[in-house]
């Protein structure tokens, strides 16, 4: 059975570059101190543990892709990680954390610019492909807002030539 991803509408696409339209959507989150690596593998298995059982009603919840995250940057201490939520759940029907490092929110994406890219998502690698994307924005001529995020779809046992990821970030709507 396929994992599932968050529904969008594809507005643009030129090979590995697209431009997207997310509905909002519901996010369990976690903000990690620490570098991008250490803070990426905490945040998943806080995450992680909340959605196979750690929270008040002892219920677990499906596995989703992606796993998104703070893109790494000058200066970055902190980093969010989240995990979207099956689309079945709702904000009012989701348990609540045994942590209160883990937070149920809504997220709006809205319009982004996204690039796709294979290996591992290594903090230069995602740097790397930061800056390509940048790049292909200003080509395109549009304008960006807030953070550039990474998004992970692989399980971590996937080998590096099979996985995905992207690097996105939100834009000044396009239509």
């Amino acid at each position: 059975m396929p994992i599932e991803t968050p529904q969008y509408k594809l507005i643009k696409k030129k090979g590995n570059f697209e431009i997207r339209s997310y509905d909002e959507m519901v996010v369990a989150r976690t903000s990690v101190n620490s570098d991008y690596k250490e803070s990426t593998l905490t945040g998943f298995r806080r995450i992680a543990s909340y959605i196979f059982g750690g929270n008040d009603k002892e219920m677990k919840i499906a596995m989703t892709a992606p796993v998104i995250s703070d893109c790494p940057s000058e200066g970055l201490k902190s980093y969010n990680i989240s995990f979207v939520m099956p689309k079945e759940h709702s904000m009012e029907d989701l348990p609540k954390a045994n942590t209160s490092q883990v937070s149920i929110q809504k997220e709006s994406l809205g319009e982004v610019a996204v690039l796709s890219f294979g290996g591992w998502a290594t903090e230069a690698r995602s740097l790397n492909y930061q800056k390509k994307l940048l790049e292909l924005i200003n080509k395109q001529g549009l304008r960006y807002k807030g953070g550039f995020m990474i998004a992970q779809y692989n399980s971590p046992w996937t080998l590096p030539p099979f996985r995905k990821n992207e690097v996105m970030v939100r834009i000044l709507n396009t239509t």
